[in-house]
């Protein structure tokens, strides 16, 4: 007679053949062709003594944000400036804490893009499941997003390793101090303007030391402040000091089957399905190209 753990384990094993493909099976199968190359010149990378993180800049969304930043890093405005707002379970805050740098030919202040109606050629993949913070959640553009149906205004996410700008009270008060959230903060959306995503390196990013948290996550002893070395657009990078990435074209179907597989845990090891996930649960897959992989 079977024991009751393994009929428990033969149940389980059913329901999961039920459920369909594991996320590593349709990663296993995924195609070629749906790996996309990033453009160097929406990339920019962040060296500091922690490592290097890669940062892939909105291609089609809050593009005064975008050319603010790369004229930032062409002109080199944040060698030498700090990491020096770092809240545990919040953001990593970078840029000129004394407010006094000369920001060369970037703007003193950006028109805020907290949301903005769709652009032409605008793609989106939706999660298919309800979303506290959006009418609809789902990925554009290998980014998550919120989009509304109703004001047909699109927006980019608080999820893990979204990059923004801070600001002031005023709304149009961005500059250059720039923050990556270290978990999701999805009540931001919509509050200030997500520009992009770090799709390498996160780990130096969690990896830099924490303030007080009374204090706002500003530590007042500055020789405790991680030092920016560089930010620069990786298409001012020598080519053999690149990291070559790809990424998953999120209106790819195996991206959507990555989705269902994602919800449904089609693994023997769940017991319990939620049927369910969340949008920041949801990660972007990216990989070494394969001939850099080794």
């Amino acid at each position: 007679m079977l024991s009751i753990l393994a009929l428990l384990s033969l149940f389980a094993a059913d329901e999961a053949e039920k459920l369909g493909p594991t996320v590593g099976e349709i990663m296993e199968a995924a195609p070629e062709e749906i790996w996309l190359d990033p453009d160097p010149d929406q990339l920019i990378y962040i060296e500091t003594e922690k490592g290097t993180a890669v940062v892939r800049l909105s291609s089609n969304l809050a593009q005064g944000h975008v050319e603010q930043v790369k004229t930032l890093a062409r002109e080199h405005y944040y060698d030498g400036l700090h990491f020096y707002r770092v809240v545990h379970g919040f953001v990593a805050q970078g840029g000129d804490a004394s407010g006094e740098k000369d920001k060369g030919s970037a703007k003193d202040s950006l028109t805020a893009e907290f949301e903005e109606t769709a652009p032409e050629g605008f793609t989106f993949t939706p999660l298919g499941f309800a979303d506290g913070y959006a009418a609809e959640a789902g990925y554009t553009d290998g980014m998550p997003a919120g989009r509304d149906a109703e004001t047909e205004t699109v927006w980019l996410a608080h999820c893990t390793g979204a990059f923004a700008f801070g600001r002031d009270v005023g709304r149009d008060t961005a500059s250059t101090e720039f923050y990556i959230t270290i978990q999701p903060q999805r009540y931001l959306d919509r509050n200030l303007t997500v520009f992009g995503r770090v799709i390498y390196g996160m780990d130096a990013i969690q990896a830099l030391p924490r303030g007080n948290f009374g204090d706002g996550g500003v530590n007042a002893d500055e020789a405790t402040w991680t030092e920016i070395k560089s930010i620069r657009l990786e298409s001012e990078i020598p080519s053999e000091d690149r990291i070559d990435l790809e990424y998953m074209d999120t209106s790819s179907e195996t991206f959507r089957q990555l989705i269902t597989a994602r919800s449904a845990r089609a693994s023997e090891f769940f017991y319990y399905r939620p049927g369910y996930i969340d949008l920041c649960q949801m990660p972007l897959p990216v990989r070494l190209t394969p001939e850099n992989a080794e």
